[in-house]
């Protein structure tokens, strides 16, 4: 690992420009992260150390573990390089979609193809929601499940803003679950 800075931080815009190209979330992503940085760039314990911080605290994972390895490669310049290199491939293909999503706005075939994605996406938010109720329910969670469950959706239902609800349902879940 004895490199030059410079070289650091190339290797650095390079993982993180290959890993947010070759993989479709966060969570996908650190297996990839694992074969590139681990022995390269950082050792397994540094590794881990980063990618349990990035799990603990608030906001998107693969920022703050970019940020992480970033710093523990390659210091401040080296948060930059890695934020760049996370950043650039999903705010470009953003820029693209949103681009061509522009030029064919008023066309009548984007609104049926919307208004067929969106069933989808609810059925895909409800298949979500089921198996997360129903792995709750192989731990004997019951009618405190669905109490939640329940509130956080009249909550919702009344547009209180969804943050509030998850704080909400967790400080009901350490009141119930004790």
């Amino acid at each position: 690992m004895n490199q030059s800075k410079f070289a650091v931080w190339l290797r650095l815009l390079w993982m993180f420009l290959k890993v947010n190209l070759l993989s479709p979330s966060g969570p996908a992503s650190v297996g990839l992260l694992y074969k590139e940085a681990v022995g390269k760039i950082m050792s397994e314990e540094r590794f881990v150390e980063a990618v349990g911080f990035s799990n603990v605290l608030p906001g998107s994972e693969a920022l703050k573990l970019a940020m992480f390895v970033g710093y523990a490669a390659g210091g401040v310049p080296g948060v930059f390089t890695a934020l760049l290199g996370a950043v650039l491939p999903p705010t470009l293909m953003m820029f693209i979609v949103a681009s061509i999503l522009q030029q064919f706005q008023q066309e009548d075939w984007l609104q049926g193809f919307v208004k067929g994605m969106s069933p989808a996406v609810a059925a895909l938010i409800i298949m979500v929601a089921w198996e997360l109720f129903r792995v709750g329910q192989t731990k004997k969670l019951g009618r405190r499940t669905l109490v939640i469950a329940a509130l956080s959706a009249i909550a919702l239902w009344f547009d209180l803003p969804s943050p509030l609800v998850l704080l909400g349902a967790g400080i009901l879940g350490v009141l119930l679950f004790r």
